[in-house]
């Protein structure tokens, strides 16, 4: 049971109620009822996370590192969210748990699992070589930037999550 204030959509006259029954018509997700109650921050949320998904990672890439930060922290929301998520990115659900657990087949992700792991076991402060070895999978300056924006989002998510105590309206994602 949620520890915060939720927005019911169906009541209507508030900022947070009006962004759910409009952008959000299609996504009237616990999260997003439970961070209408700041309709503020919850629109501005938005904005920056739809942001940092217009750069060059890609979609897959995006939700590697929701996986891995969200197992990380232990959120069972965001594990939930991002596990069905993934799916859209072409990440089925043995894949996704191979992500969890760190470990894939793919040098290109697996390096930015490495590094998505180094970020948030220092807090940003990896060596230089593994800022080296991220860069030498392939990965840019724009794409270092977007990486640690994304691992932001799902920060703060998590965070609410845990808070809050959202309760999951996904499908469980299975154990690791």
């Amino acid at each position: 049971m949620s520890r915060l204030n939720v927005i019911d959509p169906s009541t209507g006259g508030c900022p947070g109620a009006d962004l759910l029954n409009g952008p959000l018509q299609n996504m009237q997700i616990n999260i997003f009822k439970g961070l209408a109650t700041n309709a503020g921050v919850l629109k501005a949320f938005l904005a920056f996370s739809q942001g940092v998904k217009a750069g060059s990672l890609t979609a897959a890439e995006h939700e590697i590192i929701s996986l891995l930060a969200s197992q990380r922290r232990g959120c069972e929301y965001c594990l939930a969210a991002h596990t069905q998520l993934a799916k859209g990115a072409g990440i089925d659900e043995e894949l996704a748990l191979s992500i969890r657990q760190g470990g894939v087949e793919n040098p290109r992700h697996q390096a930015l699992i490495d590094f998505t792991g180094a970020v948030l076991d220092t807090g940003g402060d990896v060596s230089d070589e593994e800022l080296a070895a991220f860069r030498g999978a392939g990965y840019d300056d724009a794409a270092i930037i977007e990486a640690l924006a994304e691992i932001a989002v799902i920060s703060f998510t998590n965070m609410f999550n845990h808070l809050n105590h959202t309760e999951v309206d996904f499908p469980v994602a299975a154990a690791v």
